[in-house]
């Protein structure tokens, strides 16, 4: 009987792989030259991890992978972790809290359940935290690392929207709701539902409008947000402060050039703080982040802010170019040989991986499609090297005289 894929996951083919290391890889440089170090968090971890802190909404916390790790007599129930910024938070208390700041990188799976099996349950990330710092640099520099990984990979018509947690959980609050109304209305537009805050209906007049000039937000310049400050009442603080800081991270974005649209309406986690950024490509999100200051004491940490976001490997795949793939053939080689020629066609393989040159032995199916050369190894000792592209012929005798004419011929077509 054929074994089916399971549902809802999906096989990476070479050329799929080839694109997943093309974005992993430029991603990694562009945190490496950042200052950002690599990190790696288990696959599983204690389901109260992301339960026990309302870290996330319960829409999320109904579409993990969740069972019991029976270790004798008693178990905990362990979750395929379903988002990839608080196992982080979680390393980071375990091992570096006492530095304070901290920057850190990863790529890694999550796991959704999706019930369908159309879409994939397991989703790669590529993601970033930056923690111990609370300013709009912070934010900024993260937005900058982003767009810096978009542009290595040649993406272009990437939109930067704005939006502010603090702002909305601010404006909950004073809407006068029970913090299980406040949560509850907060998840939903954290999941996409705008209609659960337009329902509210505030007993301030100047909180209604308000809360109509937050639900059409839409802006883009920092000036935008200074003259929507009017609106707000003094005897606000807590709103205040949180429109304040987003003035100020989308005044530095201004001062970086960026361009970006606000928009209250969007997507995060429960754990957002304060601002989230998302990045879009024809309407299609390839990523997001925002800050959340109160994520590391929420699991058992000291009062240290942060902020972090991730980009998304799936979406980012189907949108790279072909012509990113594309490499020089000049450094791949197909080595024939003889039956009694077997031990020299390995050595001369490990000779040239030594000297940094890709290099295969033929084997019954081997296509040549991709290959500029091709070395037929005798007992000769005696190498014949084909150059396909330019239909030469070399007779060399000696691997220094094969090393010779590939590094001479490095790059050239």
């Amino acid at each position: 009987m054929r074994v089916q894929r399971c549902k809802g996951t999906r096989d990476l083919t070479p050329q799929e792989m080839a694109k997943f290391r093309l974005i992993e890889e430029a991603f990694r440089d562009s945190c490496l030259k950042w200052g950002y170090d690599e990190v790696r968090t288990p696959t599983l971890e204690y389901l109260h991890l992301f339960t026990s802190t309302g870290t996330l909404t319960p829409g999320m916390l109904g579409r993990v992978y969740t069972f019991l790790d029976w270790d004798g007599w008693s178990g905990e129930r362990v979750v395929l972790r379903p988002d990839g910024t608080i196992p982080v938070a979680r390393f980071y208390i375990d091992t570096v809290a006492e530095k304070k700041l901290a920057r850190f990188f990863y790529v890694t799976n999550i796991f959704i359940f999706e019930p369908t099996g159309k879409e994939t349950r397991e989703k790669w990330q590529c993601g970033a935290e930056l923690i111990g710092a609370s300013s709009a640099v912070a934010d900024a520099e993260l937005v900058t690392l982003a767009l810096d990984v978009l542009k290595r990979l040649g993406l272009e018509g990437v939109e930067l929207r704005l939006s502010h947690a603090g702002l909305i959980k601010a404006l909950l609050k004073e809407l006068g709701l029970s913090p299980r109304e406040q949560t509850r209305i907060f998840d939903q537009i954290l999941d996409g539902n705008m209609e659960s805050l337009a329902a509210v209906k505030p007993a301030r007049l100047e909180l209604g409008r308000v809360l109509t000039s937050l639900l059409e937000l839409k802006g883009e310049s920092s000036g935008f947000l200074k003259n929507l400050k009017a609106l707000f009442p003094a005897d606000l603080p807590e709103l205040n402060a949180s429109l304040d800081d987003f003035i100020n991270v989308a005044g530095v974005l201004d001062a970086l050039g960026y361009d970006y649209e606000i928009d209250v309406a969007s997507k995060g986690f429960e754990y957002y703080t304060g601002v989230i950024f998302e990045f879009f490509i024809c309407d299609e999100k390839i990523g997001g982040g925002g800050r959340y200051d109160a994520l590391i004491p929420l699991v058992g940490g000291e009062d240290v802010p942060a902020s972090g976001f991730a980009l998304y490997l799936d979406p980012l795949m189907n949108l790279v170019k072909p012509e990113a793939l594309a490499k020089p053939l000049a450094q791949r080689v197909l080595i024939r040989t003889e039956p009694e020629a077997i031990k020299e066609g390995f050595g001369i393989a490990n000779c040239l991986h030594e000297a940094g040159i890709s290099a295969e032995l033929s084997l019954v199916g081997q296509e040549l499609s991709g290959l500029r050369w091709t070395l037929d190894v005798s007992n000769g000792p005696l190498y014949i090297l084909t150059d396909r592209i330019k239909r030469r012929k070399f007779e060399l005798k000696t691997a220094g005289e094969l090393l010779a004419v590939l590094k001479g011929s490095k790059g050239s077509s």
